[in-house]
């Protein structure tokens, strides 16, 4: 494949089972968790579209029906929304049903992301595609996936999103080891670690959940045994695609210096729900005072 094939396909990997939030994801799937008045998943759906993605799958699991309900339509709350006037919750109702077409495919059993992601084989084909991990919001402000998707074109490889994060806190995500490239937006990526101590971490750029990947990443994830925490990693298959001069080798990092929302873990999440709902309009500003007075 020649670079500059359009981007028009996105994988949401959504088959978690939430285990840092329970009790709350016992019945309910954490993406669903909301984050100010709409779920997480949401925002990460938005995203895929604002970059003009229109071919969108989510990867589930067994109960996770209430993320295909939340966006499919409903004609009876529609209904009843629209006979009370109600037309502002009318409004962000249809408007969650209005954001595909969405597909969704079942993963199965939880072996990893590595798995998650070929299990989109199928339907994403040879084609190169986006992954957008739920546990990150990107501000929508801010670009970075049509960035991604603009340097894959130009390199007909991989690219992954990097942040810069306190070494002491790389233990915590894939760490890349990249070298500039001058003139150029973006680095190549020579290796990629998972999770590694501070003492072997190669660098202190973190891959965050964005992705825009050759669908050479197939074959690999294929023959990936188990890394660690007994999955498929993602990371061993970019790895491998990292040190490749085939077709689709090559691996190149996007540095993101924007606002970034974590949503993965409860203190995080708080910070999330707290950092979004503070620039609302209607009510911001009063969050901000009491946030001020709460704190003194």
């Amino acid at each position: 494949m020649k670079p500059g094939k359009l981007v028009t396909k996105a994988v949401i990997p959504a088959a978690g089972l939430g285990t840092r939030f329970l009790p709350a994801t016992k019945a309910m799937p954490k993406e669903m968790l909301p984050v100010v008045d709409q779920p997480a998943i949401q925002y990460v759906v938005e995203e895929a579209v604002r970059a003009g993605l229109t071919d969108l799958l989510m990867i589930t699991g067994r109960q996770k029906r209430a993320l295909e309900d939340h966006f499919d339509r409903e004609p009876n709350l529609e209904r009843t929304l629209e006979d009370k006037g109600d037309l502002d919750h009318l409004e962000a109702v249809q408007h969650a049903s209005d954001l595909g077409p969405l597909h969704f495919v079942r993963q199965g059993e939880p072996k990893g992301l590595g798995h998650a992601v070929l299990c989109a084989r199928q339907h994403v084909g040879d084609e190169p595609f986006a992954v957008l991990l739920g546990d990150d919001l990107i501000d929508e402000r801010d670009e970075l996936l049509s960035t991604m998707i603009e340097v894959q074109s130009r390199t007909g490889g991989s690219v992954v999103a990097l942040i810069e994060v306190e070494p002491a806190q790389i233990s915590a995500y894939g760490c890349a080891d990249v070298t500039a490239i001058d003139g150029e937006n973006y680095v190549r990526v020579n290796g990629l670690v998972e999770k590694p101590s501070v003492a072997d971490a190669p660098s202190n750029l973190a891959v965050i959940g964005r992705y825009v990947l050759h669908p050479a990443v197939f074959d690999i994830l294929e023959r990936t045994q188990p890394g660690r925490g007994g999955e498929i990693q993602l990371t061993d298959a970019l790895q491998t695609l990292a040190m490749s001069d085939g077709e689709g080798g090559g691996v190149y990092g996007v540095v993101f210096e924007g606002r970034r929302y974590d949503t993965g873990d409860k203190l995080s999440y708080l910070k999330a729900v707290i950092s979004l709902a503070s620039e609302r309009v209607e009510f911001g500003e009063e969050l901000k005072s009491w946030l001020k007075a709460f704190i003194n």
